[in-house]
């Protein structure tokens, strides 16, 4: 089973590659037994909501004595992942035609302005397709200005797990003559590293006004003082191969974290 990464170079200087999935994968799924009243369970739980409290009250703090930039406070990364249901592969307005055109623009280059078209343009050839999300979801961290050494440790993780997911190089060329396939589930996935506290993450895959809500967020926030506010983008998606089919079970499979919609 084919899959594909589209991946842009960033301010850190990261190649542009695009990676086919491997062949197959073996999936194991357990379920944890119930332990309401297990007095290990309760303290897990205490402990976890203690963790999350601090954490919350030290971002609060740690906001206070932030600079305010264009968008806002610190800087945030976050990523956002869509599910679409590609009826129509042919189309010149299908989500693979504008993927593959943004690789070739925007895959070669670091600079803000490009970096910042290429998340605006993503978002905005999802947002174009809602009738056709059958899923989705985001998460985001953010870090003070101060620790942008962190910010590119989670963008990186965030990177590379969805690459982990990949073992092969592959873009299909602008003259390629492969036949297209009939119709597939197709998972783009967008990581960014944003400076600012505005942008939106929260909603996506929750609801369609949610999942529209952070799409035109990330739009254009991208653009906010001429690109200049993204630090990093990289963009995912699978299939690229012009055949391939992407069935229900590989979603589950690879992407366990998407909501349906």
């Amino acid at each position: 089973m084919a899959r594909i990464m589209m991946a842009t170079i960033n301010k850190f200087g990261f190649s542009a590659v695009v990676l086919l999935t491997m062949a197959s994968l073996t999936t194991c799924f357990v379920v944890p037994s119930r332990m309401a009243f297990s007095p290990i369970a309760k303290i897990q739980a205490s402990s976890s909501s203690s963790s999350s409290s601090s954490s919350s009250l030290d971002m609060i703090f740690g906001k206070m004595f932030e600079e305010e930039g264009a968008l806002g406070k610190g800087i945030t990364v976050g990523k956002v992942q869509v599910a679409l249901s590609a009826l129509d592969r042919t189309s010149s307005t299908s989500i693979f035609k504008t993927l593959e055109q943004a690789s070739r623009e925007g895959g070669s280059s670091s600079s803000p302005q490009q970096l910042s078209k290429l998340a605006n343009k993503v978002c905005l050839a999802l947002l174009r397709k809602s009738d056709e999300w059958v899923g989705a979801c985001s998460e985001s961290q953010w870090f003070s200005a101060n620790d942008d050494t962190k910010a590119e440790s989670a963008f990186n993780d965030y990177a590379n797990r969805e690459a982990a997911k990949f073992e092969k190089e592959y873009i299909p060329g602008s003259d390629s003559e492969e036949t297209p396939g009939g119709p597939t589930t197709v998972v783009v996935s967008l990581v960014i590293e944003i400076k600012g506290d505005d942008t939106k993450f929260d909603g996506a895959g929750y609801s369609i006004t949610g999942t529209n809500e952070v799409l035109s967020s990330i739009a254009g926030d991208a653009l906010v003082d001429d690109g200049y506010c993204v630090n990093a983008v990289e963009v995912f998606w699978t299939p690229s191969e012009r055949d391939e089919v992407l069935t229900s079970r590989d979603v589950i499979v690879d992407f366990p974290e998407l909501i349906d919609l």
